[in-house]
Order: C-alpha cells, then sequence, then structure tokens
C-alpha cells in the first residue's frame, strides 16, 4: 500500500486532501511540514500532500520555502473548500471559553467571528486544526475543519470564517528523482533575476512574447540577503509544447538562479 505524508495529526485538512487525492493510500500524519517532505526524501513514503496556498491568506509560506531548497516537484494538486467550526466541550457556553487554539492560518481567517464573540481570549497557535480539538476543555475551544470529531466535543452550526467562500490548493509531491511528468497544463518555477532596473519584467516578457499567460506570482525574500526577492511564478501551459520548453530556456538564461518545481494539470476542485 502506497505510503503518504502529510501535516498531521488525523482529522487535519491535509489528511482529508490526501484521502482525496491518494485513495487506498496509507497516511503517515506528520507534526510539521518540515518533517512531511523529509520522510519523502528519505523514502520511508511514495509521495507527500501539502497545502501551497489559501485562497484568503494567499501562499503558505514555510511550505513555499520548503518547495525551493527540496528535491521534490509537484505532479499533482487539488483544490479544496475549506469550512472552519467552532469545537467548544458539550455544555460549555462562549463566555466561559479564554483561549482557541488552532493553526496560525486558520485564526486569522476567523478574525471577525473570534473579535465579535470571543474578544478577550487569547489566540494561540497549534501545528495543525486538528490539533487544536485535541486542546478543547472546560475553557478552550479549538477552530477545526466541519468533517472534525471528538467525543464530548460540539461544533458550531454555521462556518465561522470571514469568507465562506474559502479554498486551499494543495500539491502532491514526489522525489526529484521520479522526474516531472512529461505533459501538464502548468508550470510552476521559482526564480532568482539580477538585482538591477528591469530584471522581472524581462522575464515576464520572455512569457508575454511566447504567449504564454501566467497564472500567479508571489515573492519571497531571499535568506540571508535583504532586500532581494524569489519570485514563485505559474505559467499556462503545456510543459512539453516547444514554444514552453524555449521560454524555459531563455528564461534560465536570464535569471541567476531558476528552478522548476511542479508540472500538473488543471486542478481537481472538491465541493
Amino acid at each position: 500500500m502506497k505510503k503518504v505524508s502529510c501535516l498531521g495529526p488525523a482529522g487535519s485538512y491535509s489528511c482529508l486532501a490526501v484521502q482525496k487525492l491518494c485513495k487506498d493510500a496509507a497516511i503517515v500524519p506528520c507534526r510539521n511540514f518540515g518533517e512531511a517532505f523529509q520522510k519523502l526524501l528519505s523514502g520511508e513514503v511514495e509521495t507527500a500532500v501539502v497545502p501551497v496556498e489559501n485562497s484568503i491568506q494567499g501562499g503558505v509560506l514555510e511550505v513555499l520555502d520548503l518547495l525551493e531548497r527540496e528535491k521534490v516537484f509537484a505532479v499533482e494538486r487539488l483544490v479544496l473548500p475549506i469550512d472552519h467550526r467552532l469545537a467548544i466541550k458539550a455544555g460549555t457556553s462562549l463566555s466561559q471559553i479564554k483561549k482557541v487554539y488552532s493553526h496560525e492560518q486558520a485564526i486569522g481567517q476567523c478574525s471577525e467571528f473570534l473579535q465579535a464573540n470571543l474578544p478577550n481570549a487569547d489566540y494561540l497557535p497549534t501545528r495543525s486544526t486538528a490539533e487544536s480539538l485535541l486542546m478543547v476543555d472546560d475553557t478552550s475551544a479549538g477552530i477545526v475543519g466541519a468533517h472534525a470529531n471528538r467525543e464530548g466535543v460540539v461544533l458550531s452550526n454555521e462556518n465561522i470564517a470571514n469568507e465562506k467562500h474559502n479554498f486551499t490548493q494543495f500539491f502532491r509531491l514526489v522525489r526529484e528523482e521520479k522526474g516531472l511528468p512529461l505533459h501538464g497544463e502548468y508550470l510552476f518555477f521559482c526564480a532568482v533575476c539580477a538585482h538591477k532596473p528591469g530584471s522581472l519584467l524581462d522575464l515576464l516578457r520572455i512569457f508575454a512574447d511566447s504567449g504564454l499567460n501566467l497564472t500567479k506570482i508571489e515573492s519571497r525574500p531571499i535568506r540571508d540577503v535583504y532586500g532581494e526577492y524569489r519570485f514563485y511564478i505559474e505559467v499556462e501551459g503545456d510543459y512539453a509544447d516547444e514554444n514552453m520548453q524555449r521560454a524555459i530556456a531563455l528564461a534560465k538564461e536570464n535569471c541567476r538562479q531558476f528552478r522548476i518545481i511542479g508540472v500538473y494539470g488543471k486542478s481537481k476542485t472538491e465541493t
């Protein structure tokens, strides 16, 4: 049976994404994203599933950094709807809640509900939404997925997120030696441009002149180099197409660093 690493514990959104992308696989929950990557790189698991972007809060920064420096490729993606619920102990009222636990992104995505209903509570980050379910007691609540359950704990009737149409995109990763798919409808890469005026424009123009549509661009500071940035860019087009290959070759020539992170098809979207 195929083994898949992801952020745990069991019941996390990442585990749910694994169930959608890798049916009948054995899930290996991890304490953090770095551990999920390392289990893949060591060969302990055949693939890993990680969140890469949320429709409200943007890129998952730790994952973007790991994708840049670890020898993995993204070969498939899934868009999963996110439905956050407040989890409290049965019989507990909101007035008794002093602490709210959840992943920092979930806390941010539910900030309006928290400020309106629990303004005096402490908001404490956990490694995942599922982990916060374990923290629920007489004075502590958690923010969890609507699919989560624990005996003696009840979930709010409504989604408490600021934005009800909230989605997270997940990548399925393989080790670099497995190679990229021969075809794919999207290319995802990261690049470091020369630190001079117009260098990013020159990179983007390569794809524009090739008639290739850029569907996403995000920047991250380069570690230990203040004021310089690495760009993460998604391009629509078949990786095997000659036009795409020419654009990639030109981009490599015009960048200080260039690394392909993934080649994949259209997102599988769960509703």
